[in-house]
């Protein structure tokens, strides 16, 4: 009886276990170091599996999103995975997002290339991006926006704890603090989703933002067990 217990702890161990996944809690990061050299840091709440043959590195982008410092090597290109989208690179460093549908690619050093993916197969023809490009690719091809590298590091600021907001609206500024926070933001009145803010603000201290919210603007919050609803303030009478 103690032997067959044993073989069954053992063969539980080896299937939950698997040495080449890593993945983040909600509100924390992890720096992952591989053996060739190449550093990736998964932002809150993210997922990943990792196969580095003498072929090519591959990463599989589970959930969530991660940053890639690329060691070079010529002859093993280095592909991430979201489903139906592949980023290959070589030597440089670019970030990935895997949403919904979507996926967002951020170059800040060297060049990316972006394909679309059907089958395993490239649909067309990849798109390439240098360092400063933010791309969107989603179901109807791949939207680049070309800029600086110093913007393009604003989307990486979740590396130092915090969310950079640029004339965001209310409802993707709460979209993007719920993936850090236990405690969601709820918006209560679609009246006040377009509400544009800016600014630089701590990642995991959502109660900071609300009070921000309340001094500043038009909102009004309620907390709710674990939701804070936003409303719109009454006007004075």
């Amino acid at each position: 009886m103690f032997w067959l217990i044993m073989g069954a702890v053992t063969a539980w161990y080896f299937i939950a276990y698997d040495p080449n996944a890593y993945q983040s809690a909600i509100g924390d990061t992890k720096t992952v170091r591989l053996t060739d050299g190449s550093t990736i840091t998964l932002n809150t709440n993210s997922a990943i599996h990792v196969a580095l043959t003498a072929a090519e590195r591959r990463i599989e982008l589970d959930r969530g999103e991660a940053f890639f410092d690329v060691a070079k090597d010529p002859r093993r290109s280095f592909i991430v995975s979201t489903g139906g989208k592949r980023v290959i690179a070589v030597g440089t460093k670019f970030s990935v997002l895997r949403e919904a549908q979507d996926t967002r690619v951020v170059v800040t050093e060297g060049r990316v290339k972006v394909e679309e993916l059907r089958g395993g197969a490239a649909l067309a023809p990849a798109t390439e991006l240098p360092a400063g490009s933010i791309a969107q690719a989603g179901p109807t091809g791949v939207l680049v926006k070309q800029g600086s590298v110093a913007e393009a590091e604003t989307y990486l600021s979740w590396r130092s704890g915090y969310i950079a907001l640029r004339d965001t609206e209310l409802a993707d500024a709460v979209a993007e603090f719920n993936r850090y926070n236990r405690k969601q933001l709820v918006i209560g009145d679609p009246a006040i989703s377009r509400v544009r803010i800016g600014g630089n603000l701590r990642a995991a201290n959502v109660d900071a933002f609300v009070r921000v919210l309340e001094k500043g603007f038009p909102v009004r919050a309620e907390t709710q067990g674990d939701r804070i609803v936003l409303t719109g303030k009454a006007p004075p009478p």
